[in-house]
């Protein structure tokens, strides 16, 4: 049965045959063109046969036998056979239906200059035999399917890694004689199989292996979602290359990266995690289950920076006149989503407090062999693990780096450069040591989607943190921090679950914020309540006003995790550009319920099964919730609000004409200040007098990002029309948070309004982030 999916609005298919053969490691080699808008060279992939007999340790001859249910099988035009020695990848005059050779007469879907594009297919996604299997069925050759879309592939090459000086030690064979198939495979298993205190050889021999000369070119095409490659006579995953080289670039509109301007006007490219991940970066293996590690060489202009998820502080080596390289490399297996990478003209800040700026520092800190020792056990599978290594366990702050536009210098200077230290430690002191040994932090351009965005060893945040006080931009900082341990060092099998991740870093970002600014027990409980407060409303207003199927947090329900007999899946929802805009997996946060909200004798009334009914599997509010979920009657924040909301409303009731009172007004944390602008959006009429007053009071316009977007929803509510060019402001400088403004700027069908939210749009559309844009789009048009 084919699911037919839009690729704009549905499923995002996972098409990886990873139950097969799983990526170990991958070697980029890229050069960052900013003129044409593309990334291209070439990435190498290092593969181990999944559930494979170890036939190199015995006499006989085993291979791994894997059966599924449907093979693919492939229809040749004339060219159907090429020997190995003289292999040449399909021209245009080939490709593959629905895995099968196009014949003669059949469409033509590639490229002009004969390479092999993703194509947008229109004939639907098979969803469980989109992927060939692995067993040996007479004649059929095994096919490798990686996730791949918007990418231009070139070519596709088996690589001699028998060809490497030296590489005979992987084979424990004095002299390599005759170089077969199986001796390549077997090099490859062996320097895969590397202990995790050679880490630093293993690097090498890759490096050194993703250099060799290719051995043959091997068989390939591409469709919307994948790359599928074969070797003539390889017939099982064990019988195919275990290391190939592909050659390919990124296209403009390549949906992984996005190609725009910095806030003061330079040309940068950087991945904002996009809905698809990174299969419009590089080919690759999206499933969470195919854990791999990376390095990565990148070439650019020498007036740009190169940042990258990397254990290395990289620093640019020059290869010509004009021209740098950067290096970065991970050993901690991960998916290949998490690969993060940004290319810019941005400063770096070096104030006297941040602790990465030392090359002694980065030594001291670093996993090297000598460092290597054990401290305790780990379950996970073997790499340098930093919670085995003694010294990393007491470093509270790990070497940080600091990245900023030109003219954002002084707000950073002002705001975040203040928190990064004391945020990690905070951190440290809850969880215990970091997961990563450093991290650097980047200010990105103003057309990021979101608040901020953690990778390994690099944190995204929105322009929006710098404004205002610093409760923004610390509990932010926190919340990513928090992402380190929950999303990257340990994560969900499935990507529906992101519940998980984000749960625990939603209820973390608040302990860690009170650790950091050292509160009182009483205090942080306060700041937690009043926090727990706006979250409450925040999640009874999505309810209310999105699709149901979207406040699902386990959509698969009890077929969450599973897969195809070849490992290919399906992200439910995947595609939704509204998806990218929901917060009930932020705010959903059963386990601080849990833990804090129900009394000690009503949790025995839960169990995993209701939890997953109606807490995962349901839309809504869960009923425990909305039972037990309302503000503490003690809760001195929020009271005092309720207090001064008292006040405004009396001030707004008085007759125009009568002299104001003098009401004295208290002064209101950031949250408090959320709430208290929420409170009054309940309020039927403010007057323009009560409004301006209201803005004087609390300096609305230099109030953080939370702050600036309830008084702009207060200004259209109320065509507050003095104050319209906040609103415009706003929607230009906070693009990660004024889409919902152009909503209420429409919804009221108010002219003056409406040519505003038009007049923003067509100023920002050009750089805007593209599901953003789609649904600012659909508000509007």
């Amino acid at each position: 049965m084919e699911v037919k999916l839009d690729p704009s609005r549905d499923d995002l298919p996972l098409m990886a045959n990873t139950s097969h053969i799983l990526v170990k490691h991958y070697v980029l080699d890229l050069d960052v063109n900013f003129e044409s808008q593309v990334i291209e060279g070439t990435i190498v992939l290092f593969f181990e046969c999944e559930n494979r007999v170890r036939k190199y340790s015995s006499s006989t001859e085993e291979v791994c036998r894997l059966e599924s249910n449907e093979t693919c099988k492939f229809r040749m035009s004339e060219l159907c056979h090429v020997p190995v020695t003289n292999t040449r990848t399909f021209s245009s005059t080939t490709g593959y239906n629905d895995f099968s050779l196009y014949s003669k007469g059949e469409k033509d879907t590639s490229d002009k200059d004969g390479n092999h594009d993703n194509q947008e297919l229109t004939s639907g996604i098979p969803s469980s035999k989109y992927c060939c299997d692995t067993g040996n069925h007479g004649s059929e050759d095994f096919l490798l399917v990686l996730d791949c879309c918007d990418l231009s592939v070139l070519k596709v090459e088996e690589v001699d890694v028998a060809a490497v000086p030296g590489i005979e030690k992987l084979t424990r064979s004095p002299k390599l004689t005759v170089v077969s198939e199986e001796l390549r495979n077997q090099i490859v298993h062996e320097l895969v199989a590397l202990p995790a205190d050679h880490w630093r050889e293993q690097l090498d021999y890759y490096f050194h292996c993703s250099q060799a000369p290719g051995c043959g070119e091997l068989m390939f095409d591409t469709d919307i979602w994948s790359l599928q490659i074969r070797k003539t006579g390889a017939q099982t995953a064990t019988d195919f290359p275990h290391a190939i080289r592909i050659q390919y670039r990124t296209k403009p509109m390549g949906r992984s990266v996005t190609w725009t301007s910095d806030q003061t006007g330079r040309p940068c490219v950087y991945t904002m995690g996009s809905p698809i991940n990174n299969r419009a970066l590089f080919p690759c293996q999206e499933p969470p289950v195919a854990m791999s590690t990376w390095q990565a060489t990148v070439q650019a202009a020498a007036s740009f920076v190169v940042l990258m998820s990397g254990e290395n502080s990289a620093k640019p080596t020059q290869l010509r006149e004009g021209c740098s390289s950067w290096y970065y490399y991970v050993t901690m297996p991960m998916p290949a989503s998490t690969f993060t990478i940004a290319v810019g003209s941005w400063t770096e800040m070096k104030p006297e407090t941040c602790f990465s700026n030392t090359l002694a520092t980065e030594r001291a800190f670093s996993l090297s062999e000598a460092d290597f020792r054990h401290v305790g056990i780990c379950g996970h599978m073997e790499y340098p693990c930093r919670f085995q290594n003694a010294s990393a366990t007491t470093q509270k702050v790990i070497p940080y780096r600091v990245f900023v536009p030109e003219c954002l210098q002084r707000a950073c200077q002002e705001t975040l450069l203040q928190l990064i230290s004391p945020c990690l430690s905070a951190a440290h002191s809850v969880l215990g040591t970091h997961p990563f040994s450093r991290l650097d932090v980047l200010i990105v351009p103003a057309n990021f989607p979101s608040l901020g965005m953690a990778s390994p060893h690099i944190i995204f945040l929105s322009q929006s943190t710098l404004t205002g006080a610093s409760q923004l931009c610390g509990t932010r900082l926190c919340h990513e921090i928090a992402h380190a341990w929950f999303g990257l060092a340990i994560g969900a099998r499935d990507w529906t679950e992101e519940w998980l991740s984000e749960g625990f870093a939603t209820h973390l970002e608040d302990v860690f914020w009170a650790e950091a600014q050292q509160l009182a027990p009483h205090e942080a409980q306060e700041q937690q309540e009043l926090r727990a407060c706006l979250r409450w409303r925040r999640l009874q207003d999505e309810v209310r006003d999105s699709s149901e199927e979207l406040q699902v947090l386990r959509p698969n329900k009890e077929k969450t995790g599973h897969v195809s007999d070849s490992g290919s899946s399906v992200i439910k929802h995947g595609l939704n550009p509204e998806k990218v805009f929901m917060q009930v997996h932020y705010l959903k946060d059963f386990l601080q319920m849990l833990l804090e909200s129900i009394p000690e004798e009503k949790r025995v009334e839960l169990s995993v099964e209701n939890i997953f009914q109606d807490w995962l599997e349901s839309s809504g509010i869960p009923q425990p919730l909305q039972t037990e979920r309302q503000a503490p009657a003690g809760c001195e924040l929020v009271r005092l609000v309720g207090a001064e909301v008292a006040k405004w409303i009396r001030v707004n009731r008085r007759p125009r004409k009568r002299k104001r009172g003098k009401e004295v007004f208290e002064k209101l944390l950031p949250d408090q200040l959320v709430l208290l602008l929420e409170l009054l959006l309940e309020q039927k009429a403010l007057s323009p007098q009560t409004l301006q007053s209201l803005e004087k009071t609390y300096h609305l316009p230099e109030q953080d990002a939370e702050v600036r977007h309830r008084w702009c929803e207060l200004i259209v509510k109320h065509k507050y029309t003095r104050a319209y060019k906040e609103v415009e402001k706003f929607l230009q400088e906070d693009q990660a948070m004024g889409v919902y403004l152009y909503g209420e700027l429409m919804v009221g069908e108010d002219a003056r309004q409406q040519q505003l939210a038009h007049r923003c749009f067509q100023l920002t559309r050009e750089q805007m982030d593209r599901a953003t844009a789609e649904v600012v789009s659909e508000m509007l048009f």
